[in-house]
C-alpha cells in the first residue's frame, strides 16, 4: 500500500503538471491573439511554478539509490572553536528544520548535546517524509562559516566548522540481527535546551554495541520504552550502514561523502564577511543570497549534487 501510495503521488504530479501546461497554453494562444500585455504577469508566474515543479520531479528520477525515498537520521557536530563552532551547528539546525518545513516533512529531535554558552555542540533528529534521505545525503560532510563574530568584542572575523552526517531511516522490516547479549543498556536523566528541542524526563536510553563500539541514544519520549524503541532504530539503522560501507570496500568503492567528514576538507563554504556567498566546493554551484540559504532554501545545491552523481555513473 504504501509503494502504491507513492505511484499514485507520482501520476499525480505528472497529471498535474499537464494539466497546467495545457492552461498556459491556452493563454499564451489568447494573448497572440488579443495582445493583451496584462496577461504577461500571470503566465510568468504559471510558466515559473511549472518550471519548479519539473525540476522536483526531475531530482526524484535522479535518487534511484535502495533507501532513497526513506526518511532520514540526521546528525550535526560542531568542530573545534568553542562557542562559535556550536552557534554555527545552531545555525545549521535551523538551515534544516526550515528547509524541512518547506518540504512538508516531520521532524522528531532524537538527541541534543547544548553548547556551554550557547548554541550545541551535537545534535541527532529524524527527518520523516518521502526521500528525505534521497535529497539529505547530499549534505554530508563538513560545512564552514566565515563571518564577523557576535561573541568578539572586537569583531573579528571568525572561520567555524560544523559536519553534517545522514544515514537512511531503516524500516523495521529490514532484517538487521542484534543480539541482546553484545549490548550494554544505560538510562540517566535527560537534559539540554529544555522546551525548545527537547521535554525534561527522567527515563533517557543510551545503548552501547559492544562488537562496534557504536553509542546511540533517545531521551525525547517520556517513556523508557519508547526512548528504548527509538534507540534500537538508530542502532539498527548504523549497523545497516556499517555492513553496507564493509560491502563498498569489497568491491573496492569507497564511500566518498563518509571519507571527506574531516576538519579541513570542507564541502560548502558559507561567508558572511567580506562579501556574501555559499559555495559548494564539490559541484562549483554558488549563490550570493546567503540569507535565502540559510533559511532553508537548499534545494538548487541539492539538485546540483544529485545532477553530478548521476552525470559519473555509469
Amino acid at each position: 500500500m504504501q509503494h502504491l501510495n507513492s505511484l499514485k503521488s507520482q501520476i499525480t504530479k505528472y497529471q498535474s503538471i499537464i494539466k497546467e501546461l495545457a492552461e498556459t497554453s491556452e493563454l499564451l494562444s489568447i494573448l497572440e491573439t488579443e495582445n493583451d500585455e496584462t496577461m504577461y504577469p500571470d503566465i510568468s508566474r504559471m510558466l515559473e511554478k511549472i518550471e519548479d515543479k519539473i525540476s522536483e520531479m526531475d531530482l526524484q528520477l535522479k535518487l534511484s539509490g535502495e533507501f532513497d525515498k526513506n526518511g532520514a537520521i540526521v546528525s550535526i557536530h560542531s568542530g573545534a572553536g568553542g562557542t562559535e563552532a556550536c552557534d554555527w551547528a545552531d545555525m545549521l539546525l535551523r538551515l534544516y528544520l526550515r528547509w524541512a518545513e518547506r518540504k512538508n516533512f516531520k521532524i522528531e529531535i532524537v538527541d541534543s548535546l547544548a553548547g556551554d554558552e550557547a548554541g550545541i555542540k551535537s545534535i541527532t533528529f529524524i527527518v520523516k517524509g518521502e526521500y528525505a534521505y534521497g535529497y539529505l545525503k547530499s549534505e554530508i560532510g563538513v560545512h564552514r562559516l566565515v563571518r564577523i563574530s557576535p561573541f568578539d568584542a572586537n569583531k573579528r572575523r571568525h572561520t567555524s566548522f560544523a559536519s553534517v552526517d545522514v544515514i537512511p531511516e531503516i524500516e523495521d522490516d529490514i532484517e538487521i540481527k542484534i543480539d541482546e547479549s553484545d549490548l550494554r543498556i544505560d538510562t540517566y536523566r535527560a537534559g539540554g535546551h529544555g522546551g525548545q528541542y527537547l521535554q525534561k524526563t527522567d527515563s533517557a536510553v543510551r545503548i552501547t554495541h559492544n562488537p562496534t563500539g557504536i553509542v546511540v541514544q533517545s531521551q525525547n519520549e517520556r517513556s523508557q520504552f519508547k526512548n528504548k524503541v527509538t534507540a534500537m532504530k538508530l542502532l539498527k539503522a548504523k549497523l545497516y550502514e556499517l555492513e553496507q560501507e564493509k560491502k563498498r570496500a569489497k568491491v573496492e568503492k569507497h564511500y566518498d561523502e563518509k571519507g571527506s567528514i574531516a576538519w579541513g576538507s570542507q564541502i560548502r563554504s558559507y561567508v558572511f564577511m567580506p562579501y556574501q556567498m555559499v559555495k559548494d566546493h564539490r559541484t562549483g554551484f554558488e549563490t550570493g543570497n546567503v540569507q535565502k540559504i540559510m533559511d532553508g532554501d537548499i534545494d538548487k545545491f541539492i539538485h546540483a549534487y544529485l545532477s553530478q552523481k548521476t552525470k559519473k555513473t555509469p
